[in-house]
């Protein structure tokens, strides 16, 4: 095949585009740090680049997920805090209202003081987080879940736990459900509760009360009847008398794996029963605290075995309440650190994610400069030697 002038300077351009593309291409490395800006520059690398951007996006989500709910779960830390702080003050009045030395007006004075601290504790039960979202109201966070009412409060939040993904396989829960924090509250001792009789008429005390064996205890109604001032029949619930003892003043009553001391004087007929706990919302056990006290108040009654047996009755279940504070804190503590632990990993991995994608994509300055350079040379050198072929002819020589 005879080659023409014409095809060799076709072939010779198209070299040269090919040569001028090639430097191009690396000043454009040059100019932006990077390898390549598309993946048909280097596709296996693309390919890598692209899944370690994927996996660094989810990561960043994660990370982004763990710092939202590490700032919901301080500030439900806070809140409880500040509520086992209001129920300790609460405690405290109930036993300056027991101590027997409280006149009618102190009593009042109490009520009152109770009652502000009722409201305190409706506040911290409504609170918000930063985005105006009630954190004690389960899912139905855009709404207050809880209203005062004359017998404790309503609530009108769900039974949702939030929970956001912090990891792969990982979620964490952000907030706890009014219902369970504030209405799920064991009352008596935990087991069980002791009630004074509302016919009462002698000086008897309810004392502490406890299981004493586990492993015998069976939860039922019963009841302890005085006899005479120094003893007693217990009854189960269907008034069947199961056991009969003599009644010392401070001395446990036991039954059946569970125990009462009682103090004072019954009289004659007088009655204690026990009963299972049941759950009791706070607001009622504070409610029920601050009615006592005003009774007490009006009635005058200070001192009187009726306002003692309720305020220790109050005082029993606010601590209840302070451990269901104290267990729900404990939880959320855990759940922050188990927060901290993951957002630790995240951040490594974010880390080495850059770094792989650095290592891919990042120029090596020194590499390309060099390229660049011999680029030019080649270049320089390739149409310098068309220019002289060009000037070759046979007709100079003839």
């Amino acid at each position: 095949m005879r080659i023409t002038q014409g095809m060799e300077q076709a072939q010779f351009l198209a070299a040269i585009n090919q040569l001028e593309a090639g430097i191009t291409q690396t000043q454009q490395q040059v100019a932006s740090g990077v390898n390549f800006s598309t993946a048909s520059q280097n596709p296996v690398a693309a390919g890598q680049v692209a899944n370690y951007k994927q996996v660094l996006a989810l990561t960043q989500q994660y990370a982004t997920n763990g710092s939202g709910a590490q700032s919901s779960l301080n500030i439900e830390g806070n809140a409880l805090s500040q509520i086992q702080s209001s129920l300790q003050s609460l405690r405290d009045l109930a036993l300056q209202g027991g101590s027997g030395s409280a006149s009618a007006q102190n009593l009042s004075a109490l009520a009152t003081q109770a009652q502000q601290i009722q409201q305190t504790l409706l506040s911290l039960a409504n609170t918000q987080d930063g985005n105006g979202n009630y954190i004690f109201a389960g899912y139905d966070t855009g709404t207050a879940p809880f209203a005062l009412t004359a017998t404790g409060a309503t609530y009108a939040g769900d039974q949702g736990q939030r929970q956001v993904q912090i990891g792969p396989a990982q979620t964490v829960v952000v907030g706890d459900n009014g219902n369970f924090v504030f209405n799920q509250i064991k009352t008596g001792n935990g087991s069980f509760t002791v009630t004074a009789g509302a016919g009462n008429t002698g000086s008897g005390l309810i004392g502490a009360s406890s299981v004493t064996n586990p492993a015998t205890y069976a939860p039922g109604d019963f009841s302890i009847a005085f006899t005479s001032p120094a003893t007693y029949q217990i009854k189960n619930a269907a008034n069947t008398v199961v056991y009969s003892g003599n009644y010392t003043a401070g001395q446990a009553i036991s039954y059946g794996g569970w125990q009462v001391t009682l103090s004072g004087t019954p009289a004659t007929g007088d009655t204690f029963s026990i009963a299972p706990s049941t759950d009791q919302s706070l607001f009622t056990t504070v409610q029920n605290l601050v009615t006592a006290l005003q009774q007490g108040a009006a009635s005058g009654t200070n001192g009187s075995v009726a306002l003692s047996n309720s305020l220790s009755s109050a005082i029993e279940n606010i601590d209840q309440a302070l451990t269901q504070a104290q267990n729900v804190q404990a939880s959320v503590g855990a759940r922050l650190n188990s927060l901290t632990t993951q957002q630790s990993v995240m951040t490594a991995q974010q880390t080495q994610l850059q770094q792989n994608i650095s290592n891919l994509q990042s120029l090596d300055y020194a590499s390309a400069i060099t390229t660049l350079d011999q680029q030019n040379t080649t270049l320089s050198a390739a149409l310098q030697a068309y220019s002289l072929t060009q000037g070759l002819s046979l007709f100079k020589y003839l």
